[in-house]
């Protein structure tokens, strides 16, 4: 297998020399980066688009998302690196080098829901209004952006021989992702290893949710409850895939992989906030 190949042999896939970058009047454009900026640009205008669609003002999206693009992929950045601390403690430089990947989502969450309270609170805005209304572009932009992780060649899970194995050179991929019952399962001889490839399963279960978003969106209750879904419905997803992921960051001094411990209590927090404004809406009712 070739450096830059990628294949799906058990659905006939065979992709030759797949780039990770590509030049412009000589300058080198990851397509990490490219596809990221494609699901931004994407969540950004279906989040405009929402806003027309529920008679808002759209300039205060556009306005809104310049300061949780930055605030964002520094917050992404930040997670990443705090909880990856012991590879980035002896290499200080490599914090500030994106393009190997190293953005995680759930940092770029937490910076984002910041964001939208803070901007909120100064340009007395409704947080839960506006959030309800950017959580489809938001789940729709990670489902654009797991596939900068494809091009990156990571965010892949264990050994896997099935029908949607993914077939990767040992040369393409970091070290440190390939874990031991991956590498006990390199055929002798190969140069390639056999993984799940969880970035495609969470780009069609982001995809899923995007849907189910869209379809709610008309039967909600209450100002906040498409930003449950979100958190629920995403939350679900991460904390079935993350077990099977080998890039796993850890709590630090645990074995617990952090993203299934947020996903977990993110799932819990939306299940539980949405059943007690239900049932205290429900109550006030019933009195009125």
């Amino acid at each position: 297998m070739n450096a830059g190949d990628i294949a799906f042999p058990n659905l006939g896939i065979y992709l030759k020399d797949v780039p990770k970058s590509f030049s412009v009047f000589g300058f080198d454009i990851a397509f990490y980066g490219l596809i990221i900026g494609i699901g931004v640009l994407a969540g950004l205008l279906m989040a405009v688009h929402m806003a027309k669609v529920t008679g808002q003002n759209p300039e205060v999206y556009w306005d809104f998302s310049i300061y949780a693009v930055i605030f964002s992929i520094i917050g992404a950045r930040i997670y990443y690196v705090i909880f990856a601390w012991d590879f980035y403690k002896d290499n200080l430089l490599g914090i500030f080098q994106f393009r190997n990947g190293g953005l995680a989502i759930y940092g770029g969450v937490i910076a984002a829901f910041i964001t939208l309270f803070i901007y909120c609170r100064i340009k007395k805005q409704n947080p839960l209004l506006i959030g309800d209304t950017a959580m489809p572009g938001l789940i729709l932009g990670q489902a654009i952006g797991r596939w900068g992780n494809f091009m990156n060649r990571e965010v892949f899970g264990e050994y896997y021989d099935g029908l949607f194995s993914m077939q990767l050179p040992v040369s393409a991929v970091r070290a440190r992702d390939i874990s031991e019952n991956i590498a006990a399962h390199i055929p002798e001889g190969a140069n390639y290893i056999n993984v799940h490839p969880t970035f495609l399963y969470e780009s069609v279960w982001n995809l899923l949710v995007f849907a189910a978003l869209l379809l709610f969106r008309r039967y909600k209750r209450f100002h906040g409850e498409l930003c449950l879904l979100y958190l629920g419905g995403y939350g679900l997803g991460r904390f079935i895939i993350e077990g099977i992921r080998t890039d796993t960051l850890f709590v630090p001094g645990t074995t617990l992989p952090v993203s299934q411990v947020l996903a977990l209590l993110m799932v819990v927090f939306a299940v539980g906030a949405d059943i007690v404004v239900r049932v205290r809406s429900r109550a006030s009712r019933s009195k009125g």
